[in-house]
């Protein structure tokens, strides 16, 4: 189960960076934080860059810390929130990413929960300084708790912005 947990989480973080680094870096053919800005504004996202910034460096942290299994209940919770957010503008496509839907966010949510609940594994940080007994039902849930609440000011935002128009940018003077 330990080596199950470990690939687990590996895994998971190893997705994580990647859409990280599309974001805050432009790699694995990733549109980098200028290029991203313009889908999340698209979304409902204001101002984008610094929206593209905040969810960059939060899946980046997410995936350090689930690597090494340290912090797996606020590393869960990150993941959790980030994700929330990020299948909101694409729910009404349904489920299915083909279509354009949330299935990825909700594939890395629902991981990120599963680790909430069974915790980091001995091959962890958590592990090693003792905190791997903060996992389980409880645990799992304040994580849930935690990531639902710090998605509900980014989506707020995003309705107020999706209901008011964005400003017009000036005309260049010639």
């Amino acid at each position: 189960m330990t080596a199950g947990l470990m690939l687990l989480r590996l895994l998971l973080a190893g997705l994580l960076f990647g859409h990280a680094a599309q974001k805050l870096l432009g790699w694995f053919r990733g549109h980098g934080p200028d290029g991203t800005a313009a889908v999340f504004e698209s979304w409902g996202f204001h101002p984008g860059r610094p929206m593209v910034l905040l969810a960059g460096t939060c899946e980046l942290t997410a995936a350090i810390l689930l690597a090494f299994g340290a912090a797996t209940p606020l590393a869960a919770a990150i993941v959790m929130g980030t994700m929330i957010v990020a299948a909101v503008p694409t729910g009404p496509n349904g489920l299915w990413a083909h279509l354009g839907g949330y299935e990825v966010p909700f594939v890395y949510g629902a991981l990120a929960f599963i680790l909430g609940m069974t915790g980091p594994g001995s091959w962890s940080v958590d592990h090693a300084v003792g905190a791997d007994k903060v996992s389980g039902a409880p645990w799992a849930m304040a994580s849930a708790a935690v990531a639902v609440a710090a998605a509900v000011p980014a989506l707020l935002l995003r309705r107020r912005n999706l209901r008011t128009p964005a400003p017009a940018s000036e005309p260049l003077e010639g």
